[in-house]
Order: structure tokens, then C-alpha cells, then sequence
């Protein structure tokens, strides 16, 4: 099955070593955050956890509604963020119907 464009800017900030997998290693962060990506089946604790950092690092939050784990190459890996604002702008830029914009309320 073909990658979505999404998934290809996921995988270059990979490349790129812009971007920081799982909860611990964005809360090591101190800034440089554009954007953070949940996976739409994680726990509520991991998506409470994503919310905090959309506001820590006043950035967009992206819901993936399936197939996160394998957009990053990691199974268990829940939250996602982007640390470069160019891919982050592109992902925003492209996303498809597997990715949808958190906007408040209940997920």
C-alpha cells in the first residue's frame, strides 16, 4: 500500500532526526516544538499527555485516526512531536482523511 504524503514528511523528519517518539523523550524537551501527533487508539493518559504538550509548546495537535505506529516505524509508540517547522507545516499542509486537526473538546 502506497504512503500517504503525511506518512513520507513523517518519515523525512525521522531522516532528519526532527522529530521526538513517545512521551518521555518530548517531555525532555525545552522548546522547539511545531507540531505533536497522537494516535487516535492511545490511552487516555497518553492523549492527556499530548493535550499538555500542544499547550506547553502552543502548537497544533494532529489525531491519527489509524496505522501511527507504523507511519514512525515504532509499534508502540502513541505521541509524536515534530521539531521543525518546515515538515510540520507540510504535514498540516497535507493531511488526508487519517489525520485529522484537534480543535478542543472530547476526543
Amino acid at each position: 500500500m502506497a504512503k500517504s504524503k503525511v506518512e513520507t514528511f513523517i518519515g523525512f523528519s525521522i531522516k532528519a532526526r526532527k522529530i521526538a517518539l513517545g512521551i518521555g523523550a518530548i517531555t525532555a524537551l525545552k522548546g522547539g516544538v511545531h507540531l505533536v501527533i497522537v494516535d487516535g487508539n492511545a490511552a487516555k493518559n497518553s492523549k492527556d499527555a499530548a493535550l499538555k504538550f500542544r499547550k506547553r509548546f502552543s502548537c497544533p495537535l494532529l489525531v491519527c485516526k489509524s496505522g501511527f505506529g507504523d507511519a514512525v516505524n515504532k509499534q508502540d509508540c502513541k505521541v509524536a512531536a515534530i521539531r521543525d517547522g518546515q515538515l510540520a507545516k507540510a504535514i498540516l499542509d497535507n493531511c488526508d482523511g487519517n489525520y485529522e486537526l484537534y480543535s478542543g473538546g472530547d476526543e
